[in-house]
């Protein structure tokens, strides 16, 4: 070789050490795990897309039972690498390893390549799906309790009995933010404030994941609904959301950043569509935001059928293969398909045909191959024996109590009604009295949660808990366990038998459902409901209601004749003694509303508002502050005691970029009852280049105090809780003076970088 020759070839090696250096997408593999490259190497294209392929157990029934020829063809000659749901009913821990144990037989033993599948389930509450296990308050009850502790154990909880179950993968928490109150799914979310939900979603997957995937006592988290699918504009589910950027990620965005940064493994995608595109299809919010601004690295997955509802429903696919075409490219790494092996088929021919490039499969097979390995899979692809210990066990039934104590928020409290005596003769009636599904809501046990037989037997209706508090004789009612039958509400009864009794509590509010089923044009309570209500006013005898529901039904026309209201959210499990252990003082209430509730079902106007939305023009150029008159704000939440704030102190009154502001409080008992109190600090942007909203919820614990004692609270706040997104769509913290408020303590500070 000559010498130029010999020069030019050190020179070619040198550069492409140069291109490899500064440019990593230059090499794809590096940083990856080499068994998983390895074991990808193996694979045809038809292998990975059925690694990217998920299916509905039921799928693989007939008339009832398990069909094995239906699941070897779904594993063997589909190669499906993921499984989810029942069908239709919960299985025993026993029934649920017999399951997966066939599953992972053909997977394990009758494939070419031995890879397990993959099995993921809806345990958004506790573990739904499993007969036995323990049932917590909705997310939107658990946003009531202002403690993230709760969600930790509640949480954990979830975690041990679903591993027990055999399944690895949970498809929790959601991560939406409760703004639209009309949405099917507002219970399935912690309120309407972001700090709230980030903190609490925060917790729920740092619980799930922080063993280590491997430990029996872990499961995979999937943040969901990536983005936006909690705020459709007409309240029905699945429909379109318009976000404005700013609000995209001044208050959507920010739950997933700290799902992100809490070590999430998986997303679940937005059913529903953004700004005239939908979340399936977009490579704008599942590739520059998710990837690339959020830096989110794990599986991303479809929601059920989703991928073809871009031809069926969104129509931007002309046909179904184009559909698959569009979700592949834009980011999805799995798809939900659920019934059938369209989405498999379609892959194969798209990768083939050159119209989905095999790097994009491989870039989402290693995703799909990684979290199989995280969970210990390729370990030991079976249920594991010695996780059935953590099921079941009776702490979980105090954490499930507790939560449930925690979330009840009382509303109203006219002439101290409430707590009452046990001695009191009760009239106790209402669609919610003697059902067990409206305490529970969606996924409990089944999809809708409304089949009383699923439930664990010994689970209480409220009726049955009140007659266990206080005793039959002292129990008038009539309420039967469906939840529409008209002897529910009867106001001939209550009118014909108040004569007896020195209290009327009605259990009002919503039956069970899920999604879109439980669709509603009006948040105003059903008219037969309000009918009772307004029956038992009439008496003259005090009327307490219990609100059972999974969103905020308006009961403005009755309230004022109404002297004590308990919401109840969805208490689940232990809901029904809770709620008794605070009606009769035995327990002290100090839930708080996690959503404003509103008093009309056209004016629904948020705690954190911009402040125009203050003013109403009751006559021309005649404004007053009439903007905003909910029925009950955001953190309202009483008490059978009474508390103080006192002594704010700030140490500094000028914050700069890197430092903070310590802050104290005291907070008194001042009645005579012991009692917990959420302490909640907010802050108020004076000034800002983005109109700044009223105030905005920064911190919040939660304390128990006994009566006439106090305690010091301490809180810090840095130059990040006062920034925002500006007009570029950038977060900043603009300098300027803010206000800081606890209870009715309020102090102004200034920040300057």
């Amino acid at each position: 070789m000559k010498l130029y020759q010999i020069q030019n070839y050190i020179f070619s090696i040198l550069a492409i050490g140069v291109i490899y250096a500064c440019n990593p997408s230059a090499r794809p593999n590096q940083g990856k795990d080499p068994q998983i490259l390895e074991l990808m190497s193996k694979m045809s294209v038809e292998q990975k897309a059925g690694q990217m392929t998920q299916i509905t157990l039921s799928k693989f029934h007939e008339d009832g039972n398990l069909n094995l020829d239906l699941l070897r063809e779904a594993i063997i000659d589909k190669n499906v690498g993921a499984i989810l749901n029942t069908n239709g009913s919960p299985l025993t821990v026993a029934e649920w390893h017999e399951l997966l144990t066939a599953i992972q037989d053909i997977a394990t033993k009758e494939t070419e390549l031995k890879i397990p599948v993959l099995y993921g389930i809806d345990a958004i509450h506790g573990t739904s799906y499993t007969k036995g296990s323990t049932l917590f308050p909705h997310n939107i009850g658990m946003g009531a309790s202002r403690n993230s502790d709760l969600v930790s154990q509640a949480a954990k909880v979830t975690a041990n009995e679903v591993r027990a179950s055999g399944i690895r993968w949970n498809f929790d928490p959601t991560l939406g933010i409760g703004r639209q109150p009309l949405w099917s799914r507002f219970e399935e979310t912690f309120g309407e404030d972001v700090y709230l939900t980030s903190s609490l979603g925060g917790s729920a997957i740092k619980a799930y994941e922080e063993d280590g995937l491997k430990n029996i006592t872990a499961v995979a988290s999937c943040m969901k609904h990536f983005i936006g699918y909690s705020t459709p504009q007409s309240g029905k589910d699945r429909t379109p959301a318009y976000i404005p950027d700013i609000q995209l990620r001044e208050y959507y965005l920010p739950p997933f950043e700290t799902a992100v940064a809490n070590g999430t493994s998986t997303v679940m995608i937005n059913s529903g569509e953004v700004n005239g595109v939908p979340v399936h299809a977009s490579k704008y919010y599942l590739q520059d935001i998710l990837r690339g601004e959020l830096g989110f690295e794990g599986l991303a997955v479809s929601d059920w059928e989703d991928i073809i509802r871009l031809h069926i429903r969104h129509q931007v696919a002309a046909t179904p293969k184009e559909a698959v075409k569009i979700a592949v490219n834009a980011g999805i790494d799995m798809s939900m398909v659920p019934t059938d092996f369209s989405f498999y088929n379609y892959l194969v021919e798209l990768v083939n045909e050159g119209e989905v490039s095999l790097e994009r499969i491989d870039e989402a097979v290693y995703r799909i191959l990684k979290l199989k390995f995280d969970v210990g899979l390729f370990d030991n692809a079976y249920p594991e024996a010695e996780a059935i210990a953590n099921f079941g066990k009776p702490a979980y039934a105090d954490v499930a109590l507790n939560a449930a104590l925690e979330s009840i928020t009382l509303l109203k409290n006219e002439d101290n009604v409430l707590p009452l005596s046990k001695d009191a003769k009760v009239l106790f009636t209402g669609p919610g009295a003697n059902n067990i599904g409206a305490l529970h809501g969606s996924w409990s046990y089944t999809w809708q949660g409304d089949n009383e037989s699923a439930y664990n037997i010994g689970t209480l209706t409220l009726k049955e808990a009140m007659i266990e508090k206080i005793g039959a004789s002292q129990v008038i009612s009539n309420a039967v366990a469906d939840y529409n039958n008209p002897t529910n509400t009867n106001t001939s009864f209550v009118k014909n038998n108040a004569i007896k009794a020195d209290v009327i509590v009605l259990a009002i509010g919503e039956k069970a459902y899920a999604e879109s089923p439980g669709g509603i044009d009006d948040l105003t309570l059903d008219e037969n409901q309000l009918q009772l209500v307004e029956a038992a006013v009439a008496t003259g005898k005090p009327v307490v209601l219990l609100l059972a529901q999974g969103r905020p039904r308006i009961i403005s026309s009755v309230e004022p004749g109404v002297k004590g209201i308990l919401n109840l959210y969805r208490p689940a499990s232990q809901g029904a003694k809770a709620t008794m252990e605070i009606l009769f003082g035995d327990y002290n209430p100090n839930g708080r509303q996690p959503f404003t509730y509103p008093k009309n079902t056209g004016d629904v106007v948020l705690y954190d508002r911009k402040h125009s939305e203050n003013y109403k023009e009751s006559e021309p150029d005649t404004y007053g502050l009439g903007g905003f008159s909910p029925q009950w704000a955001f953190g309202h939440g009483l008490s059978y005691t009474t508390f103080s704030y006192s002594d704010l102190k700030l140490d500094k009154t000028t914050l700069d970029a890197n430092g903070k502001i310590n802050v104290s409080v005291t907070v008194s008992n001042t009645g005579s009852r012991e009692g917990k109190v959420a302490v909640e600090l907010y802050v108020t942007d004076l000034y800002a280049s983005v109109t700044p909203g009223e105030k905005r919820l920064k911190k919040f614990k939660k304390v128990g105090i006994k009566p006439e004692n106090s305690t010091q609270l301490d809180f810090q706040i840095a130059a990040a809780d006062l920034s925002f997104i500006n007009q570029n769509s950038e977060r900043v913290t603009e300098e300027g003076e803010f206000t800081l408020m606890i209870g009715d303590q309020q102090e102004n500070f200034f920040y300057k970088k």
